[in-house]
């Protein structure tokens, strides 16, 4: 795995840049790179500053949104960016139907289904480390300190990775994760267990898996997730076992505590995640089977799919209900 723990130049990921960022490139217009021409251009078309532009092009290529080529830096839309982001459609016309006919599934991510989905693709990568994919992804803890996972990275990047980052660097990082992750109650004076809506800038507080207690204090409690929809879950429960796995089958273990497995990423207790499995199950049980053998619980993928499967049948059920 390769550290990467700067990029963002620390602006958390905010409403609106995946979407931004997509139509810009739907335009044949790049994202920072190289050139000044397509860094001004960038500017002007984003409304942002460089190091603001810097930021979404980390942010759109971390969600996998976006892809950069390594031989020429040239970018392009992943299927999925199209799928959630990508309309030419007249805004001022508030239709999200595309003039070529297409429709963009959530470009401004109303649905809380959306964020699930875009928590998970900029989780879901076994290839660069970073603050949020080793907490999501390596940390077992629900109660810490700041101090605390800065120091538990730094340390693990040395074995993950043979390589030495500066604490300074991880803890801008660990600063940016937190901004992008963490809820926060109400200042004083205001009332109780009341959120301001500054601290919404970032889609993924919503979610609710960090909580920030104050004083360099966090939570970030296994749960059940209720609000996370099965069809979503269903999407990572299949990417893990055909992808990471390589299998057809997975066991109930590995689905809670391996990386970039939906236990781990979202954030699941052992109930939570029977409870999704169990849902999986009834809602396609085409595709997937549970086992008990001898206390060993198993999921079996009742289908095989090429490498190149982008399992968006799953997503169609979500956004169009389709079936």
């Amino acid at each position: 795995m390769e550290p990467k723990f700067s990029g963002h130049e620390t602006f958390p990921l905010r409403y609106g840049w995946l979407y931004k960022s997509t139509n810009l490139l739907n335009k044949n217009s790049a994202l920072s790179t190289s050139s000044t021409k397509d860094v001004q251009r960038a500017i002007v078309e984003l409304g942002v500053g460089k190091n603001m532009v810097n930021s979404i092009r980390y942010w759109s290529e971390a969600c996998s949104i976006v892809k950069t080529k390594k031989n020429d830096a040239s970018q392009s839309l992943t299927n999925i960016g199209k799928y959630l982001f990508l309309s030419n459609a007249d805004e001022s016309s508030g239709s999200r139907v595309s003039k070529k006919g297409g429709v963009a599934n959530d470009p401004f991510l109303e649905r809380i289904g959306s964020i699930w989905l875009i928590h998970f693709l900029l989780n879901f990568d076994e290839s660069a480390i970073t603050s949020y994919r080793y907490f999501f992804n390596m940390s077992a803890m629900q109660n810490f300190e700041k101090t605390k996972l800065v120091y538990d990275i730094e340390r693990e990047i040395k074995i993950l990775c043979d390589k030495e980052v500066k604490e300074s660097t991880i803890k801008k990082d660990v600063d940016c994760f937190l901004h992008t992750y963490a809820s926060r109650q109400s200042a004083k004076g205001k009332k109780d267990n009341v959120i301001g809506e500054e601290h919404f800038a970032s889609p993924l507080v919503e979610l609710g898996l960090i909580r920030d207690l104050g004083k360099g204090n966090y939570s970030s409690i296994l749960d059940e997730r209720p609000n996370l929809p099965t069809e979503i879950f269903s999407y990572a429960l299949l990417r893990f076992v055909s992808e990471i796995k390589a299998s057809e089958t997975a066991g109930f273990d590995a689905l809670l505590s391996d990386q970039c497995s939906p236990g781990k990423i979202f954030r699941l207790s052992e109930r939570g995640l029977g409870v999704q499995l169990d849902n999986a199950v009834k809602q396609y049980p085409n595709l997937f089977e549970e086992t008990d053998t001898q206390g060993m619980r198993q999921v079996r993928v009742l289908k095989t799919f090429n490498e190149n499967e982008t399992f968006q049948f799953i997503l169609d059920d979500y956004y169009r209900g389709s079936k």
